[in-house]
């Protein structure tokens, strides 16, 4: 059952590509026309003759330029009855072309020399039905500009099955390849120049910084874009006379930036040394641009000869850049030898084909070769940031060990500078306590010992100065528990201690004090300050002020907190020399960044202490 399933498939199988065989061997082949009559008109002489078809119009006319009607015979056997497609694989620089009298297709003036230019891509055209008959003449138009590659190529007429593999095939190669090409180019070029622009090393002399080989890589990739890209323009952004210059030029440019590429790649010490090669490349360009004009005024042989020139250069270079490569080279210049070498065979080929053979149809595959130097770019900056890599990898494991060495020493350091802190903090705290018993309870027990020793003072006098200072150690206690910034805190401790010896002074304490928000930038310290200038004040009033009523206020301004305490006492002249306790205060003021003013008069005086 198996082995007859397995016959049945062979011969099915057999079968249907003994089907396909016949098919492809009854299908009509397109037809190729070789043969025309031609009618030439150079300089207003015309000569016709009998031409076999490609014609080159470069071969023929070389240097010269004019038009030309091609008349070709098309033979049908059978009439057809669906259109029929016309495939030239080149045509121009300015066609026309009609079957029977029908226009098929016009591009260009045919009278304006060295105007937009159609012959650079492939045409396809299309025969509508019922057009065509048995005897047909297809008449093809052409105007030629000298030296570039103008004539008429042989027109392929068949169906579409027929016509659009070949068309599709030249289409691909010469305008998608090209497209290709030129994308590939601008991309790389982009890169390099982007390479050149951010890469710069501040350690080297001004000039110098950045690097050149990037610089003559993006040159070169541009400068190949524009060359290859000219089959892109029929229609030139400039006037067709700079233009063609332009072009012509640029491969004079990108052969000079090539060389200048491959010689720093490796870092270059052949006896073509890099300043002679440079100045001999520069001195080419300079003349390239005289050679191109004299060219499009007729005289090619000076285009003949740059190109001789620059071809000898580049030769010589090549052959000995490719010695040195096979002598020791690094990987990285065996590479682009190995590129130089067959851009020089492909271009080799390239001038054979188009120069010596005078093929009209063909393509370059320059265009292609070139793109390995787009490769090599990429695998030289891969490679560059690769050792990079590896370097920076070597420093950051090697100042990982420095930095933890560091850190261990740090560590010492801050240990000791921590000791030292905290040293300093009990230093700086004993200071403060002393300053504070040397303003506070210092001077009041100097002035009861004074009073003891003086023999006037009574009893209730030495005993009030007593505990004033009794008073002032206590605030100091309260002040160490209050939060920072926190001033209506402080005035109702103060409040709250110094009430009874107010009313035991028969002073009525008058209270406008308003919740205030904390002043965030007054510390623990700052606090202390505040305290002591709100509480010399207070005890300036029950010791010297004579007063009967007191009035302690603190509110919220815009722009900041403002205490006032003001007694209704008989005051004193502020403008006698300043004693100790209002130089205490003036500093400490100094010390927290608040403003003090104080007014006092017969009735009423007034200490104002502005916190901003």
């Amino acid at each position: 059952m198996s082995a007859g399933l397995l016959r049945a498939l062979t011969g099915c199988a057999f079968g249907w590509l003994l089907w396909l065989g016949l098919a492809a061997g009854a299908r009509a082949e397109p037809q190729l026309l070789t043969q025309a009559r031609a009618s030439v008109v150079i300089d207003g002489a015309e000569q016709s003759f009998d031409a076999t078809l490609p014609y080159v119009w470069d071969r023929w006319h070389k240097g010269r330029q004019g038009q030309a009607v091609f008349e070709i015979a098309l033979q049908l056997a059978e009439v057809p009855t669906e259109p029929v497609l016309v495939y030239f694989m080149r045509l121009g620089n300015a066609y026309e072309v009609r079957l029977n009298g029908n226009l098929l297709d016009r591009r260009g003036r045919l009278d304006r020399f060295d105007g937009n230019d159609y012959a650079m891509v492939p045409r396809l055209m299309t025969i509508p039905a019922g057009v065509l008959g048995h005897d047909n003449r297809l008449e093809v138009r052409i105007r030629a500009d000298r030296a570039r590659r103008a004539g008429l190529a042989s027109p392929w007429v068949g169906t579409r099955a027929e016509i659009m593999p070949l068309y599709e095939q030249e289409y691909l190669q010469r305008v998608t390849g090209t497209q290709f090409a030129v994308i590939m180019g601008l991309l790389v070029g982009t890169v390099a120049l982007a390479l050149w622009w951010t890469q710069v090393n501040p350690s080297l002399p001004a000039g110098r910084q950045r690097e050149p080989l990037y610089l003559f890589a993006a040159i070169a990739e541009y400068m190949w874009s524009l060359r290859v890209g000219n089959v892109l323009f029929a229609q030139s952004p400039l006037p067709r006379f700079w233009w063609d210059i332009l072009f012509t030029e640029a491969i004079g440019v990108w052969i000079a930036a090539m060389l200048m590429f491959s010689a720093l790649a490796v870092d270059w010490r052949g006896r073509f040394s890099l300043a002679a090669l440079q100045k001999t490349l520069g001195v080419l360009l300079v003349l390239g641009i005289g050679c191109a004009v004299g060219a499009q005024w007729g005289h090619l042989w000076l285009l003949t000869g740059w190109y001789a020139c620059l071809g000898i250069v580049a030769l010589a270079f090549v052959a000995e850049y490719t010695w040195a490569a096979v002598r020791g080279g690094s990987l990285v210049h065996r590479l682009i030898a190995a590129a130089l070498i067959l851009n020089v065979c492909v271009g080799v080929r390239d001038w054979a084909v188009f120069r010596l053979q005078m093929a009209l149809g063909g393509n370059s595959l320059m265009r292609y070769s070139s793109l390995l130097f787009g490769l090599l770019l990429i695998y030289i900056v891969l490679r560059r940031f690769r050792e990079v890599a590896a370097q920076v990898r070597h420093l950051l494991s090697t100042m990982a060990a420095q930095v933890a060495a560091k850190e261990r020493a740090l560590q010492a350091s801050y240990a000791q500078v921590e000791l030292l802190a905290r040293e300093q903090e009990r230093v700086t705290e004993r200071t403060r306590i002393l300053r504070d018993l040397h303003d506070g309870v210092g001077a009041h027990i100097s002035a009861a010992i004074r009073q003891l020793e003086s023999g006037k003072a009574s009893h209730d006098d030495v005993l009030l100065t007593l505990r004033d200072s009794l008073d002032q150690i206590k605030l100091s206690i309260d002040a160490m528990h209050l939060p920072a910034g926190d001033v209506t805190g402080l005035l109702a401790n103060l409040r709250y201690r110094l009430e009874p010896k107010l009313s035991a002074a028969d002073i009525e304490l008058l209270w406008d004090v308003d919740w205030l928000a904390p002043v965030e930038r007054l510390d623990a310290a700052g606090m202390r300050h505040l305290q002591y200038m709100v509480f010399e004040s207070l005890s300036n009033v029950l010791q010297h002020a004579r007063a009967s009523r007191l009035r302690i206020e603190a509110k919220a301004r815009a722009a900041g907190v403002v205490i006032r305490i003001v007694d209704n006492g008989q005051g004193f002249d502020t403008g006698r020399p300043v004693r100790n306790g209002l130089l205490s205060l003036q500093e400490r003021a100094r010390t927290i960044g608040a403003a003090l003013r104080i007014h006092s008069g017969a009735g009423e005086t007034m200490v104002e202490i502005t916190l901003d």
